[in-house]
């Protein structure tokens, strides 16, 4: 019997992806979306659910309807800057929405949740690499949300035998090797597409925040996990889970990190083009270095990353923003094989 997924937020940028993985693992994934963000031509693997996740009545009818056996949840807003300028809109989609799927799925007998989590849990970090036992101490409402999700779950679980996996990503990036999905946000904050579209001549220059940290060459450095490593965590988070397994909260990361310098030289290799810079001060808040310790993923999961070596990254983010076409374009190329529900 095909087991059927509900992936919230699977419009996304990783959770298009996933849904991608899901469905070559031979799962059916159904996503609910609002679209706010994501976009509909990243739903191929199965039907689109336009809906907001604390829409009651719409959840329950469609897990009940389709017969979805666990959901795998990336429906989040997800910019650390506007968490701090706007901390109302994320406690409300981020925690009060999630809170509302949560009692949902209980209510329709569902007890199986892979969440979306995020390094930014950890805060400023006191070692590297960081573990899992690591202290949890977010500096921005935008960690401070996941962690109160992840308390949640853990209350859940107590009471209720909710069993989850919560999954904390650190550097989400790349795209997809056979270019049909890629990282499509507006605004763009994340480093690599944005070195790419400096190296297109879509953006005049990028601004590095600091040249003075304590790295090999002053930049701030991070742990980059290319987006199909997560979308494969992700289903054997779900397997995990289905067999009747333990909760777990692991690291999704590699224990390798690369420096702002270290990714615009990558691009420039790729790309063949140079990469126009401008020297900003620090940003408050900004650490020197994330970067992750993901054993305890690599035993409970058995799972270790296959694509995140930084050429690859690049390498797969650039062919996509290179052959991506207009998003009206997009739309009317793939006919949306599923349509809307």
């Amino acid at each position: 019997m095909v087991s059927t997924i509900l992936v919230t937020g699977g419009a996304g940028y990783i959770g298009s992806h996933t849904c991608k993985a899901l469905a070559a693992a031979g799962y059916t994934p159904v996503v609910l979306d609002d679209l706010s963000t994501g976009h509909r031509w990243a739903v191929q693997w199965g039907p689109l659910i336009t809906a907001d996740i604390a829409d009651r009545a719409r959840v329950s009818k469609t897990v009940k309807a389709l017969g979805v056996q666990a959901v795998a949840h990336f429906a989040a807003h997800a910019y650390v800057g506007e968490s701090v300028e706007h901390p109302r809109k994320y406690f409300d989609n981020n925690v009060s929405k999630t809170l509302a799927l949560l009692d949902t799925l209980l209510d329709a007998g569902i007890d199986k949740f892979v969440f979306s989590s995020s390094c930014a849990t950890y805060g400023t970090p006191q070692r590297l690499p960081i573990t899992e036992d690591h202290p949890q101490a977010p500096i921005n409402p935008y960690g401070e949300t996941k962690l109160f999700v992840e308390h949640i779950l853990h209350w859940y679980e107590q009471a209720y035998r909710m069993r989850h996996v919560s999954l904390r990503y650190f550097n989400a990036a790349g795209a997809d090797p056979d270019c049909e999905l890629g990282e499509d946000h507006t605004p763009e904050t994340h480093l690599i597409p944005s070195v790419i579209a400096a190296a297109q001549g879509a953006k005049a220059a990028i601004e590095i925040f600091g040249t003075d940290y304590d790295t090999s060459d002053g930049t701030a450095v991070r742990d980059y996990i290319h987006v199909g490593d997560l979308a494969a965590a992700h289903v054997r988070a779900v397997d995990h889970l289905l067999a009747g397994k333990p909760s777990l909260s692991v690291n999704l990361g590699t224990g390798r990190g690369y420096s702002i310098r270290d990714v615009i030289t990558a691009v420039e290799a790729v790309s063949g083009k140079p990469i126009p810079v401008i020297r900003r001060p620090r940003r408050p808040g900004d650490p020197a270095a994330l970067i992750a310790n993901p054993q305890r993923a690599q035993v409970t999961l058995h799972w270790t990353p296959q694509m995140s070596d930084l050429h690859t990254i690049v390498s797969t983010a650039w062919d996509w923003h290179a052959k991506q076409l207009a998003p009206h374009a997009r739309e009317r190329e793939l006919s949306i094989k599923w349509g809307s529900a």
